[in-house]
């Protein structure tokens, strides 16, 4: 839901940039803009900031990632795995007695 002062920050601080759309990808926008009556500019803008937040997300996810590979907080392949083919296990046996129950 957008409240009045979304939309009011949105229009202070905006700026303008030009994209190329693909023909088919632009009449899609057409419609969602005609069944939401919202402007074309408002709904790409509410796009690309989505696609750009969850870019920015995964970077920084990627960046840690690497900063603890780095300082050595990982954990072996063998161990993960290990791990893994447990808690599996442990869960194929609950369910086994839950359906015999």
């Amino acid at each position: 839901m957008y409240t009045y002062a979304h939309k009011g920050d949105f229009m202070s601080a905006s700026t303008t940039m030009t994209i190329r759309l693909s023909r088919d990808l632009k009449e899609k926008l057409d419609r969602i803009a005609t069944d939401t009556r919202r402007s074309k500019s408002f709904l790409a803008s509410e796009a690309v900031s989505a696609y750009v937040d969850r870019e920015l997300e995964i970077i920084e996810g990627i960046k840690r990632g690497l900063a603890d590979a780095k300082a050595g907080r990982v954990i072996p392949h063998e161990q993960v795995v290990s791990e893994a083919r447990q808690i599996i296990s442990k869960a194929k046996e609950k369910r086994t007695k839950v359906g015999k129950g």
